[in-house]
This record gives structure tokens, sequence and C-alpha cells, in this order.
């Protein structure tokens, strides 16, 4: 069968073509580029728990690790009042912690593009091909053809395609497919710069700063990178007015003097801000003082919010910022261009190696479109609220003007709440049929993602839940006291000999996993959980034919036939489930000026 064409060699395209190469499948990655990425110190991402247990499990763990920064606290200031603070558990020996109190990694994107890329040298299935800037496509009941101009222009064979080509995605517009939205929704100046804080190791967002007017709009944040470098963002005025690196200076030196306390002055040298030099501490425009710093980076930021109509035609889809941009109120687009990636991948895989229904193809659009909706929704819902500073029309909505805001914010720097929590899948047509949802033996809803909690596997080892995703089903047996067992008793002992049995009935690969406790499951409770990290159902006790039922439900079979090479190529993707992004507008006449995750 052909490879899998994957369209951009960003951190969307590369994790996924590492995922098809670790399910067995082989891609194609063309780069219209020369494969070199860029240093830039300012252009950072933040990734979450689960995309970044995604990445981890795809090979780039020790970059994460050395290159990335796990904060201890997150401080909301409002004028000169800490309104929250929210510390993060500790990080365990096994990189463990609680899900609700878990950091978000902050790293540089080219250090993150850097080791997908080094990952993907290593594997035997996966190509990156540079110089290859794609000019059209052609698709058939069979696969599809894409043709490509520059050094290794040709036409490439494939199975299916996936469009991860940015913002002014071409695999889009061959396609044609619309990409309605708004444009220019926010705008950050943005700095990188080398420094001591106040607060090591702790993030900060800043409303209404006192020396920056103190007014309702403005606002910065602060998020510690490795090697005592800081990320700092300011939010810009509507409006396209050119931001002069004096203007920029003079944002760094008076946060940076409004969150040191005075000490004996130094002399001031102005001259090495621009140039990257360390500037000796000075005054700041009210008589506070500048501490040294190292400008590394500067930039602009812009922020747009757009949803692509379709996310599938016949054997082509859209991923990542081609399928959707967003990032205002602190939403993290790459988060979920690499949640679209995990979820495409084990289908993909399926489909490539056993063939797949329509349903199972579909799911994509339905559960990934409907999840961004849903977050373009809520950050449009939100903005006139936290960003035109009248606080009674807050006061209609949720009591405590100030508190209300600053909660939304954070929620939305941090992952929860409507604006950051990972997506649940709660209208699937995937999930589980009627009468085998579990009703409410755990914690977790149906199509949630699962708890991370600890699981011995097969071998006897003690994993984390999200190490083991990726391949098939999990099946997680809730056993209390079998920690301290040898794994030769109870392999052969109570539930494990029939659950063995009904796992190797299953209707797709499946692995079988052993937890001392999951939040809300008594002893005996048996999950379900997709390659993904969703939950399909959670039973009581071992139940084979709702184990086969669900299990031929997650590949789409309970719908439809499994067997099949994928719908016609004329036919366009369903809707997503109902999730229609009802802010959206027709892109007449609009630019995608910059996105932070192309």
């Amino acid at each position: 069968m052909d490879p899998v064409i994957v369209v951009g060699a960003g951190p969307v395209g590369l994790s996924l073509s590492l995922a098809l190469a670790r399910l067995g499948v082989p891609t194609v990655v063309l780069d219209e580029t020369t494969g070199q990425e860029e240093t830039r110190p300012a252009r950072t991402v933040v990734l979450r728990p689960d995309t970044a247990a995604f990445v981890a499990r795809l090979g780039c763990a020790d970059t994460l690790e050395s290159a990335g920064a796990h904060w201890t606290a997150w401080r909301t200031m409002r004028r000169r009042r800490l309104r929250e603070r929210v510390a993060f558990a500790p990080r365990t020996p096994d990189g463990a912690a609680a899900p609700t109190t878990a950091s978000p990694l902050h790293l540089p994107q080219h250090a993150l593009t850097r080791a997908l890329r080094a990952a993907l040298a290593h594997e035997k299935l996966a190509e990156i091909v540079t110089g290859s800037r794609l000019t059209d496509l052609e698709q058939d009941e069979h696969g599809i053809s894409a043709h490509t101009r520059g050094p290794n222009g040709t036409w490439w064979r494939g199975s299916y395609l996936i469009g991860c080509d940015g913002p002014r995605s071409t695999v889009r517009k061959l396609l044609d497919i619309r990409f309605p939205g708004r444009t220019a929704v926010e705008r950050h100046a943005v700095a990188a710069l080398r420094c001591e804080l106040p607060w090591p190791g702790e993030a900060l967002l800043h409303r209404s700063p006192p020396r920056q007017g103190g007014g309702p709009g403005n606002e910065v944040s602060a998020r510690p990178l490795a090697g005592h470098v800081w990320r700092l963002d300011w939010l810009l005025p509507p409006g396209r007015e050119l931001v002069t690196p004096d203007a920029l200076v003079a944002r760094i030196r008076d946060s940076l003097a409004g969150w040191t306390s005075e000490s004996p002055a130094g002399p001031a040298d102005e001259t090495g801000a621009e140039g990257g030099a360390a500037l000796p501490r000075g005054r700041g425009g009210h008589g506070r003082l500048v501490p040294p710093y190292e400008l590394l980076d500067t930039g602009v930021h812009t922020v747009h919010h757009r949803l692509a109509r379709d996310w599938r035609q016949g054997r082509a889809f859209l991923a990542g910022d081609a399928a959707h941009l967003l990032g205002a109120l602190g939403t993290q687009g790459l988060d979920e261009g690499l949640r679209d990636a995990e979820n495409l991948a084990w289908k993909l895989g399926l489909a490539w190696h056993h063939g797949a229904s329509d349903v199972l193809l579909d799911s994509y659009q339905a559960e990934r479109r409907g999840a961004v909706a849903a977050r373009l929704r809520a950050a449009d819902q939100a903005l006139p609220l936290l960003r035109d500073g009248r606080a009674v029309r807050w006061r209609t909505v949720l009591p405590g003007a100030a508190r209300g805001r600053s909660t939304l914010l954070t929620d939305g720097h941090l992952g929860r709440g409507p604006l950051g929590a990972p997506p649940v899948y709660a209208r699937t047509p995937l999930g589980p049929p009627d009468g085998h949802t579990g009703g409410h033996l755990v914690e977790t809803l149906p199509g949630a993602p699962v708890t991370d909690v600890a699981v011995t596997a097969s071998d006897g080892s003690v994993v984390r839940l999200r190490d083991r995703l990726g391949r098939g089903l999990l099946v997680v047996l809730v056993a209390p006291g079998t920690g301290v067992w040898d794994r030769r008793h109870w392999q052969s002992a109570g539930l494990m000999p029939r659950l063995a049995d009904a796992v190797d009935a299953l209707p797709m690969d499946a692995e079988i996993l052993v937890t001392e406790a999951y939040p809300g499951a008594s002893a005996h409770t048996v999950l379900l959980v997709r390659p993904d990290g969703h939950l399909v159902t959670a039973l009581s006790g071992v139940r084979p034919a709702e184990m086969a039922a669900c299990a031929n439900a997650v590949r789409g079979g309970a719908h439809g036939p499994v067997t099949g090479s994928g719908r016609d190529a004329a036919a366009p993707g369903g809707d997503a489930g109902g999730e229609e992004d009802s802010s959206a507008v027709d892109p007449v006449g609009s630019t995608v000026l910059h996105s932070e995750n192309d």
C-alpha cells in the first residue's frame, strides 16, 4: 500500500509522521523549506501535560527535559495586588504529577522542531523531502497524488494525505475549503530576555500594571524558560500601529522596574538593549530601578481566529494551523494541533493496515473540529467582557468582576475550563453502543481523557498510563493490592485469565494493564481506553460481549462496514457533530499576518 503523504514539516506534521511510523505506516513529509529551523528564542510553545506526554512518546523526552521549563507556580496580579497564586505539584522521579496541578511545559519552538526532526531521521518508515513545494492534488478511489516543484519536483503517490502546512495552507486552497473567521483578534509585542526576576520559576500574568498606565486594556505576562530566560508578552491596543524598537525597550524597562525593588543605582547604558548586550542596572521613568538584562529576541505576534469548514475531503485531511487558528486569552494553538495529530494517527493506522469505514475517518473531523469550535466560541464570548474594561457587563455574567476576569485568563493560560481544558468527545461517533456507557463507575466521563495513574504492564514494569498510549486499545483492570504481588501470581489469579481471553477476542489490538486505584473506581472495574487516551467506557467486572461491542465501535465497525479504502474522493467531510462556529465570517480580503505555530 502507498505511504501516507504529510505536507508541512512543522511540529504538527513531524509529530503526525512520527506517530504513523510508530504504527508501522510509511510516510513521506513534503517540506518546502531547506529543513533548517531558524533560532528564535521569542517564539516559544506551551505544552499541556497531555500534549507533552504525546511528544515525549515520540522520542523527544530528553529535549523536553533539557530545553523545557516546568513552572513552579502561576501568579495573577492586578495593579499592585496578587489576585491568585496556583502552585504546581512538584515532579516526582517518574515525572508524574497530579493532573489537576501538573505544570505546563514551556520551551522554544525551534528546539521542539529540531528534536522531532532528529527523531524522524531515525525512522526507517519516514522520509523528509526538502525543497518540495506542493502545486497540485489528484485523488481517486485507490489513493491520492501530489505534485511538487523544486529540486525534488515530481508526482508523489500516497494512500492518504494530510495538510499540515500552516495558515496559508496550499492543501486547503487546492481542496477549495473555506477558512472563515476573524483577523487580528489580539496583538502582542514579544521579547525573550535573560534576567533574574523576584519569583524564579513562577509565571506571571499582570493585569493593569500601574507603570503602564494601569488601564483595563493593559496586560503583560512573564513566563520562564530554561537557562534564566523569560518570555514577556504585552497585549497591544487594537489596530496596526508599528511597534518601534524604542517603544519595545521602554515596555521592557517599565515592566522590569515595576517588578523589582529599589537598590543602589549603577551606571545606565541604553546602547546594549537592542543589540543583545547586558544592560547594567538603571532607573525607569518613575525613579525605580531596572535590573540587568540581556535582550535575546523580539517580535510581534498577531492572533487570528479561523476554522476550516471541512477537515476531510476523501483521502485528504487538514491538521494544525491549516485547519484552525486560535490563541487569544492564553489558549495555545500548537496544543490543539498536536491533539489533531494524535487523534488522526491511530485512525489512519487502522485504515492503512486493515481498511476503515467512513465512520472512523469522519470521526476525526467530528471530534477535533467540534472541540476547536467550542474553544473558539468560548474565547469569542469572553473577549468582549475581558477586553472592554466595563465591569458592569461582566457582573451580569459572574459576581466579582476582577475575580471572574482573572479566573478566565488563568484558565486559558493553564489549560483549564472552556478556554483550555483537554477536550471531551462526548458526542463522538465512536462512542460505545447504547447501554454500554458504564454509568458512573469512575470519575472520568466517556470521551474524556483518562487520569494518568501508575499501571503495571504484562512484563511487570510499573509505568504511567500515558506511556502506553498510541498503539491499540488499553484495557485497565482496577485491582487493589496487586502492586505487592509477583506478576507470576496476579497474571493467573482472580479475573485475569478471563480478562485475557476477552482481550484476545477483541476486534482490534489491545493491551492489558493493572492499576491499584483509579479515581472513583471500585475493585474489579475494567476501563477501555482509546489509543489517544480518551475513555471509551468503564465496566463492572469482565464483560466480554460488552468489551467486544465497544472495541468494534472504536474502530468504526458498529456503525458500518470496517473493510474498504475510504469514501469517494469527491465526497466532502461531514460537519462537526453540530459544533459549527457560529461567530465565523467569510475571510474575504483578509490576510494572515503571522501565526505562532506555523
